[in-house]
């Protein structure tokens, strides 16, 4: 599926890696990506945040760069994309309290396509309530959302079905590898230089 259109929910506070990464990463190997948020604009520009993980009990935050929309929210049909991607942070918190990006994620699992969601994402596709019976993962902390939404957790990165979920940006190389590998998209793993002795 090299050259789908992938639909990317984001929004004020997102993580930073989590929007920025596959973002980039999916349209470095062909696809198109359209970054949207609800009451905003293409070429909006919205603040993230730096989640890192440093030995406190829990995740710290710091600011992020500036992230710019390419899409309008207005117009967005989910007919029109292949794959959805929601990544976490704290957007996913309000987010969910739009009906028309929970219709958005329904659409996305009624028509079995491709979904990668990442640490606080679940939150979105918890309140569509589209995760009973599946197994998946989120940020370690929100497991008790997993369970009261149906769902069996597993404390790594995830696929089940048309859905693909990690925990933290920490998961990126082996989530975005699994979400290719459904989209069908092919990327060569080149072998390391080696060092001269």
């Amino acid at each position: 599926m090299t050259g789908t259109t992938v639909l990317l929910l984001a929004g004020d506070y997102v993580e930073d890696y989590e929007v920025m990464v596959p973002f980039q990463a999916l349209q470095m190997v062909g696809h198109d990506v359209h970054a949207v948020c609800p009451e905003k604009e293409a070429g909006d520009v919205f603040p993230t945040a730096v989640h890192d993980f440093e030995g406190d009990q829990t995740y710290t935050e710091k600011p992020g760069h500036a992230f710019e929309l390419n899409r309008d929210f207005e117009v967005v049909d989910p007919a029109d994309y292949d794959a959805l991607v929601v990544p976490g942070g704290r957007a996913p918190e309000y987010l969910r309290t739009y009906d028309e990006v929970l219709e958005i994620v329904r659409h996305f699992f009624e028509a079995d396509k491709p979904v990668a969601a990442l640490c606080h994402g679940l939150q979105i596709l918890a309140a569509a309530d589209v995760l009973e019976g599946r197994t998946f993962t989120a940020y370690p902390a929100l497991e008790s959302d997993v369970t009261a939404a149906g769902a069996e957790w597993e404390d790594r990165v995830t696929r089940d079905g048309n859905l693909v979920t990690g925990q933290a940006w920490p998961d990126h190389s082996e989530w975005l590898a699994e979400f290719l590998d459904l989209l069908g998209t092919g990327v060569d793993h080149a072998e390391p230089a080696a060092a001269d002795d």
